[in-house]
């Protein structure tokens, strides 16, 4: 087993129609407005940005996400990950009721050298973080929708 890697999975239901989320979903230098966790986004051309993140755990990630694929007619957004993890990230956001369920994955490698330090014992508790992450953005984004 790579102690490094991990697969997440979230289910998001939300009450708002698919193509408002997939908008809020698609400007992620608004993310941190309805996002906690989400530190900070710097736009650095149409297509990539950089990322701080910081949840519950006491330590930052920056990386850099890469738009690899926007499908808008099929509700997808995929970007590509590098720096504190690398690998890729997809939403996908479907019709559900008078809603709509997103969908997230992440396949990556963790590379920032404090986490792999701690990658056994830690294992765990970056789940668990994950987790609580997950649960804020979708708290977060609920909230926002109301608004926009």
């Amino acid at each position: 087993m790579d102690w490094n890697h991990y697969r997440f999975l979230s289910r998001w239901p939300l009450p708002a129609p698919p193509a408002a989320v997939l908008d809020a979903l698609d400007r992620p230098e608004d993310y941190p407005r309805w996002w906690p966790q989400v530190r900070q986004v710097t736009r650095l051309d149409g297509a990539t940005g950089i990322v701080r993140i910081r949840s519950v755990l006491p330590y930052d990630m920056t990386l850099t996400a890469r738009q690899t694929r926007r499908d808008p007619a099929a509700g997808i957004l995929q970007a590509a990950l590098s720096g504190d993890i690398e690998g890729w990230a997809r939403w996908t956001v479907t019709s559900r009721g008078s809603g709509s369920l997103v969908r997230y994955e992440q396949s990556v490698d963790v590379t920032k050298p404090l986490l792999r330090r701690f990658a056994v014992p830690g294992r765990p508790l970056f789940r668990v973080n994950h987790r609580l992450m997950m649960r804020s953005g979708r708290r977060g984004l609920t909230a926002y929708l109301r608004t926009v």
